[in-house]
C-alpha cells in the first residue's frame, strides 16, 4: 500500500504524462553517493601529474587509463561497437606562435597593438602561416544576423579582405526589456562561437570580438590563458574559405582605436543596440600573422552504462567533461592547470552516481550512460562529436543530465537552473528539489550564456532535453552574500588558472554531495517509469 501511495504521490506532482506506466518507483532513498569515494577520483585527476588533462596529451592518457579501469571496476558495460570504453574523437591540433605586434597603418600615423595585452589570436585554419595584410577595420556592431528579428550588423557591407570588430554579448544586455533579444539571458547570438561563425559566412578576413568583463563572464586573464597556445577543434572540416585570423580584443584598446578614428564609443556602442546600426570604418589597416605547427590527434570520449531491464533500448545520459588546459603560462610559478573544480568535480560526481547504479540490488528499468567527454574546453568537441555520430540512439535517448563544476561551497537552499524554462526536465527536477526542502531558480547571471558554455548544449540543439543545475546562489548557513562571494573570488582567481586545485582542507563537500544525490535521485526515477520529458513551448530547441 505504501508503495502504492508513494507512486501515485510521485505522478501526481510531475508534469509530464505518465499514463502509460505500470512499473512502480522505487524508493529514491535507497540509494547514495560515496564520498570518500568521490574524492579520490577528485584528487587524482587534479593532481600534477595528470598534467591538467589536455586532450592528445600525456595527461590525457592517464585520464582515459584511469577512467577505464573504474568502469570496469564497477561492473559498468561497455558498448558492443566500442569493446575498449572509447570513441575516439579525431581532433586538429594548432599551435600558434603570432606575431609580438600586430600594426595599425593610419593615414597619418603607425601604431602598433601588443599581443596578449591588448589583443590575443589564433586561427582555426590548418596552415603553417595565417595572416592579415593592411585589412581594414570595421565596426559591425554586435557581429549578428537575425532575420526573426530583422536585424542585420552586415548590412550593406562587403568584409572580403577586412577584419570585422564586434562586440561581445548581443544588443538586449543591460536594456532591461526582457523581448529585445532577451534582455540580460544571452541568446546564442551572443556567444563567440556564433560570432566566429557569422564571420565566416560574411567572408571576413579576420575577426575581433571586444571583451568587456561583465558581457563575457570573465576577466581578461581567462582570455589570455584559454586563446593562447594550441587550439584544438574537430578534423575533417574544411575551412580553408573560412574567416584566417580570430580573437579578442582588450575593451580599452577598443575605446582608443574608436577615438583614433574620430568616433565616440559609448555613441557608437548605443547606436549598435538599434536597427538603425550601419557597419563603419575604424580608419585603420591591419598586419599581424600567425606561425602555427599543426598536428591531427586521437583524442577519446569514454562511455559505460547498465543495461536497463525492462527498457534496454531507452537512454538516460549522464555527461561530464573530463578535459582541461594542461600545461600553460606560468603563474605564480605553477603551469600545471590542474581543473580541479573545473571539471574533476563534475567527473567525479559522474563517477560517484555511476558506482551507486552499478551496486544497487535493483537494476534500472531504462538503460543508464555514464558519458564523459574530451575538449569540453577548446569548444564543447566530445559532446559534438558524440551527438554526430551517438553510440546510443539520440531518438532513443530520453534525456541528458550534465554536470560541470559541483559546488564546493557547501550545502545550499537553492537549486539553480541553467537555462530554466526550456523542458520539463525543469519539473522533474523541481520535484526532487522540493522534497529536500531546497527551491528552484534560473540562474543569477544569465548574460553570461552558462546555458551555450558546457556539454548539455549540444544535446540540445539535437533535441534531447537536457539539465543543468547546481546548488550555488543562498547558501544554507552562511547566506546569499557569501555564495556569490565564493563563485565571484573564484572566477576572478582560480577560473582556468594553474590555483584551480584540490583542496580538501578549504572545500566545503556538502554542496558536493547535494547536488550529486540530487542527480543520482532525478536519474532513477526517470529511469524507472515511462516519462519522456518534452520541449516546452516556446523553447527555440523544441522544433
Amino acid at each position: 500500500m505504501m508503495n502504492k501511495i508513494c507512486f501515485f504521490f510521485a505522478l501526481t506532482l510531475m508534469i509530464v504524462s505518465c499514463k502509460d506506466s505500470t512499473t512502480k518507483v522505487p524508493n529514491l532513498d535507497s540509494l547514495t553517493i560515496d564520498l570518500s569515494s568521490a574524492k579520490k577520483y577528485m584528487k587524482t585527476l587534479s593532481s600534477d601529474e595528470y598534467e591538467g588533462r589536455k586532450p592528445c596529451s600525456q595527461g590525457e592518457e592517464k585520464t582515459v587509463a584511469f577512467l577505464r579501469s573504474e568502469m570496469k571496476k564497477m561492473g559498468l558495460q561497455a558498448p558492443k561497437s566500442h569493446p575498449d570504453y572509447t570513441q575516439n574523437v579525431k581532433l586538429v591540433d594548432i599551435d600558434g606562435h603570432p606575431d609580438e605586434n600586430m600594426t595599425l597603418q593610419y593615414d597619418d600615423k603607425t601604431i602598433s597593438l601588443q599581443s596578449s595585452k591588448d589583443y590575443v589570436i589564433h586561427t582555426q585554419r590548418m596552415q603553417d602561416e595565417v595572416g592579415i595584410k593592411d585589412s581594414e577595420l570595421v565596426f559591425c556592431g554586435y557581429g549578428i544576423v537575425a532575420p526573426e528579428r530583422g536585424w542585420n550588423d552586415f548590412e550593406g557591407v562587403d568584409l572580403k579582405g577586412k577584419t570585422a570588430v564586434v562586440m561581445i554579448n548581443d544588443p538586449g544586455f543591460g536594456s532591461e526589456d526582457s523581448t529585445f533579444f532577451k534582455g540580460d539571458v544571452m541568446t546564442y547570438y551572443g556567444r563567440w562561437t556564433y560570432k566566429y561563425e557569422e564571420a565566416d559566412r560574411q567572408g571576413a578576413a579576420g575577426l575581433l570580438i571586444v571583451h568587456e568583463t561583465a558581457s563575457a563572464g570573465y576577466p581578461w586573464f581567462v582570455v589570455q590563458s584559454s586563446w593562447s597556445g594550441s587550439q584544438q577543434g574537430l578534423a575533417g572540416i574544411d575551412r580553408s574559405n573560412d574567416c584566417g585570423v580570430k580573437g579578442l580584443i582588450h575593451l580599452e584598446t577598443t575605446k582608443q582605436l574608436f577615438a583614433n578614428a574620430g568616433l565616440d564609443f559609448s555613441k557608437e556602442l548605443k547606436l549598435a543596440r538599434t536597427k538603425d546600426f550601419k557597419a563603419k570604418s575604424l580608419k585603420a589597416k591591419a598586419t599581424v600573422n600567425i606561425k602555427n605547427d599543426n598536428l591531427e590527434c586521437d583524442s577519446k570520449n569514454l562511455i559505460g552504462y547498465i543495461p536497463g531491464s525492462k527498457y534496454p533500448d531507452e537512454y538516460i545520459v549522464y555527461t561530464a567533461h573530463w578535459d582541461h588546459l594542461g600545461i600553460g603560462n606560468v603563474v605564480e610559478g605553477d603551469s600545471i592547470y590542474n581543473g580541479a573544480l573545473d571539471n574533476a568535480t563534475g567527473v567525479a560526481a559522474v563517477l560517484s552516481i555511476a558506482k551507486a547504479f552499478a551496486e544497487s540490488e535493483q537494476k534500472p528499468e531504462r538503460s543508464v550512460v555514464f558519458l564523459f567527454v574530451t575538449a569540453e574546453e577548446q569548444g564543447l568537441l566530445g559532446s559534438e562529436y558524440y551527438v554526430k555520430n551517438p553510440i546510443f540512439p539520440l531518438a532513443k535517448t530520453v534525456c541528458n543530465l550534465n554536470m560541470d563544476g559541483v559546488n564546493p561551497a557547501g550545502a545550499m537552499k537553492d537549486l539553480t537552473i541553467t537555462g530554466l524554462g526550456h523542458s520539463e526536465m525543469d519539473d522533474i527536477a523541481t520535484q526532487i528539489a522540493q522534497k529536500h526542502d531546497r527551491y528552484v531558480i534560473p540562474e543569477s547571471e544569465p548574460e553570461k550564456g552558462y546555458f551555450f558554455r558546457s556539454d548539455h548544449f549540444n544535446f540540445a540543439k539535437f533535441g534531447v532535453p537536457a539539465l543543468y543545475a547546481e546548488g550555488g546562489y543562498d547558501h544554507l548557513t552562511k547566506g546569499k552574500a557569501f555564495a556569490q562571494e565564493f563563485k565571484d573570488t573564484y572566477v576572478a582567481k582560480n577560473y582556468h588558472a594553474p590555483s584551480d586545485e584540490y583542496n580538501e582542507a578549504t572545500w566545503n563537500y556538502d554542496g558536493f554531495v547535494q547536488d550529486a544525490n540530487l542527480y543520482l535521485e532525478i536519474g532513477q526515477l526517470i529511469a524507472n517509469n515511462r516519462t519522456w520529458p518534452k520541449w516546452k513551448d516556446g523553447s527555440e530547441f523544441s522544433r
